[in-house]
């Protein structure tokens, strides 16, 4: 398994400023947005995809620094009720595909999307639970009439240039769970799987480890974020927390760089249960901890990360 990064942490510097801290800092990976809500700071996507030598050129300043692309991400809403927005979103979608497709990387990461409760919306609708019974229908309708058939064109779209595509569960979109991430590969195709980030199970109260036993065999790319929940908080308002991200004291959880949510036992036992599902790609970090600069968030997770790497790594029995 190897220790990468999600450089839209360092959009503020140029790609070859971003890639030389990168390996200075013993990474062996890097995950680039290409566009929609991570942006394109480090991949001028348009001009990419229609020349084969520019395309060769921007990976070789990565792999000429002894770094993997570990996927192209485009996080984004291709199934949005605003048909525009939708639209830029699903281009940004293909042309990640054809990208990849030209340079070899064989994963890129999107979230599931969220429709409208209806063809007359205008703003997506995520139901948290089943009643009234308007709710269940609009979750019917959402999946039967928009989610299912717009994945299963794109899973063939993606699978026809040899690319695999990695949902984030991330609470917001039709895929938020272990349960909604099986069901959209089962109804749409088995080249959709996850971009398992422990942070967004941890708060909804799911068990990351349980989820990665669950999803053997479709953990395609793995964030390394935590998270810590407030049970002083919680316990007065619940989970679903729509204060700011930056109002941390009031907040029923924020998230946190790794090891200061959830202690090395935890991710100890994460590593440890990937490798045993057959994950042995890529832990890309990702920063969103508001109590901490990018720059120490960044280095806290990569000594903490290196050390379960050091540890967890596999070896000959000693009866073997």
């Amino acid at each position: 398994m190897k220790l990468g990064v999600f450089t839209v942490l360092f959009a503020d510097r140029s790609l070859k400023n971003a890639l030389d801290y990168i390996v200075a800092s013993g990474l062996e990976a890097v995950e680039i947005g290409v566009g929609n809500y991570p942006g394109n700071a480090h991949c001028p996507l348009d001009v990419l995809v229609k020349s084969k030598t520019k395309a060769r050129d921007w990976k070789s300043q990565i792999t000429d620094r002894g770094l993997e692309i570990s996927a192209l991400s485009c996080h984004g809403n291709p199934l949005h009720p605003n048909k525009a927005f939708a639209r830029k979103n699903h281009e940004v979608f293909e042309k990640a595909v054809r990208l990849a497709e030209m340079i070899d990387v064989k994963t890129v990461i999107n979230f599931s999307g969220c429709p409208g409760g209806s063809e007359k919306d205008k703003y997506p609708n995520w139901v948290t639970c089943p009643w009234p019974p308007d709710f269940s229908e609009i979750v019917r309708w959402q999946w039967e009439k928009v989610v299912i058939p717009y994945w299963r064109k794109a899973s063939k779209f993606a699978g026809n240039h040899g690319v695999r595509v990695a949902f984030e569960m991330h609470p917001g979109f039709v895929v938020y769970n272990t349960e909604t991430m099986l069901r959209l590969r089962r109804e749409c195709g088995n080249n959709l799987g996850a971009n398992f980030d422990p942070s967004h199970l941890f708060w909804q109260g799911m068990d990351p480890i349980a989820s990665v036993r669950a999803l053997k065999g479709c953990i395609y790319h793995v964030h390394a974020k935590d998270c810590r929940v407030y049970p002083t908080n919680c316990d007065v308002v619940g989970v679903l927390d729509t204060k700011p991200y930056s109002d941390e004291i009031n907040r029923s959880w924020i998230f946190r760089t790794v090891g200061y949510g959830h202690g090395r036992e935890f991710w100890n036992d994460f590593v440890s249960t990937l490798r045993m599902v057959g994950y042995d790609g890529v832990l890309s970090i990702e920063h969103e901890d508001s109590l901490m600069s990018t720059n120490d968030g960044f280095q806290k997770a990569v000594a903490f990360l290196k050390d379960v790497l050091l540890h967890e790594k596999p070896g000959a029995m000693w009866w073997a």
